[in-house]
């Protein structure tokens, strides 16, 4: 399990930066959206590249975000009925969660969009706009997002059965320490001072 806890570790570095990263991706959009206002306003201009630009990035940030956002429990969650449930129980619910609905369908969508990425890449499809984008990078977002969120999914499932076998503490903060304490991953997370 040592071995496993390890590899989920790597995940969660692997989210963390792949989630420092995006944040750029964000600046870049208000930047591209600020710069094709002013552009149209200013000199009656405008672009339909940097629209689309500002599509791919938008895109980009919420699908490469997406296993990041898994990291940081900051998905969608029914509060106010797990909050009833004891740790073990919403561990449990988690790893059903996680087998029955998020993997499969993070590797239903990878099958599906795989495709189109590959034709897009194949065929130099650009965008039927005039002066628009090529397609493939967008394309690439879907199935590069879903695989970065499959791999959190297997980190989180990693986490939810040594928690269960009692090698780590609850990885969602629900013991006394309260959810602040799992508020940011093990990978964000500065040691707390030893005490002397």
């Amino acid at each position: 399990m040592k071995l496993l806890l390890k590899l989920s570790g790597l995940l969660d570095a692997l989210s963390v930066r792949v989630g420092r990263s995006i944040m750029w991706l964000i600046l870049a959009a208000i930047l591209v959206s600020a710069g094709n206002a002013i552009v149209r306003k200013a000199f009656q201009m405008s672009s339909n590249a940097l629209l689309e630009a500002q599509w791919y990035l938008f895109s980009a940030v919420f699908l490469l975000g997406a296993g990041y956002t898994f990291l940081r429990n900051a998905h969608v969650r029914i509060d106010f009925v797990s909050v009833r449930l004891s740790p073990r129980a919403r561990a449990w619910i988690d790893i059903v969660g996680i087998v029955a609905v998020l993997a499969p369908l993070c590797l239903v969508l990878i099958d599906l969009s795989w495709p189109l990425f590959v034709n897009a890449w194949r065929s130099g499809e650009t965008s039927q706009n005039y002066g628009g984008l090529i397609r493939w990078p967008i394309y690439l977002m879907l199935p590069l997002g879903m695989a970065l969120l499959l791999l959190q999914g297997a980190s989180e499932l990693i986490k939810r059965f040594a928690f269960l076998r009692g090698l780590i503490p609850d990885p969602l903060g629900h013991g006394p320490a309260g959810r602040e304490s799992a508020a940011a991953p093990q990978a964000d997370r500065v040691p707390p001072p030893e005490a002397h």
